[in-house]
């Protein structure tokens, strides 16, 4: 199994975070859909990453943080769902639509 230490998960996790702080800074407006909907499917990596430290904790410390990274990583990917769906209905067109009726030619 691989064991990180504490200082260099912070170091990891402090890379991280400016990474994607540089990469979304530098996202043009159109894209913040798109970009919305990957961050879901990164909620849910999350979540299962949660499970996976709820069901191998051994201490009651590590139960309660796998248990608030499942409960907060859904949180969010259900929250990001929400915002995306809201987002895409602004595009929808708000008028009914146009039926168009054919008719056969007469010869």
């Amino acid at each position: 199994m691989i064991s990180v230490g504490g200082f260099i998960g912070l170091y990891i996790f402090m890379l991280a975070a400016f990474a994607g702080w540089i990469i979304i800074g530098r996202v043009p407006a159109i894209l913040h859909t798109p970009l919305m909907s990957g961050s879901n499917f990164v909620h849910g990596i999350v979540v299962i990453g949660g499970i996976f430290v709820l069901l191998n904790a051994a201490t009651p410390v590590e139960q309660a943080i796998g248990f608030f990274s499942v409960l907060l990583g859904a949180g969010n990917a259900a929250g990001g769902f929400a915002v995306t769906d809201r987002m895409l209905a602004m595009f929808k067109s708000s008028a009914p639509p146009v039926k168009k009726h054919h008719r056969a030619r007469k010869a």
